[in-house]
């Protein structure tokens, strides 16, 4: 069995080094998928993480999980039964 594990680069920066860099930073965390974890005094207070692709959480969660057997157009019950239903 072979288990894959990320590596996930994370950078440190000061507070203030990152106020006055915000924009570019921001572009290189997009870029290079890199988080920067943001300090105060040297405590850290905040993560700069990269977006994942987006996902749709309601349209296609079941894709591949669910399997359609028998017909699932005609009706699932013939025009003498319905009449027994009535």
């Amino acid at each position: 069995m072979t288990i894959a594990i990320k590596e996930f680069r994370m950078r440190k920066m000061a507070a203030g080094v990152f106020k006055a860099n915000c924009l570019t930073v921001m572009d290189e965390v997009q870029s290079k998928r890199e988080t920067v974890v943001i300090t105060k005094h040297g405590k850290p207070v905040a993560k700069l993480v990269p977006v994942g692709p987006p996902v749709d959480d309601i349209f296609g969660f079941l894709r591949g999980k669910v399997t359609i057997t028998g017909d699932v157009v005609s009706p699932a019950l013939s025009p003498r039964e319905w009449g027994h239903l009535w």
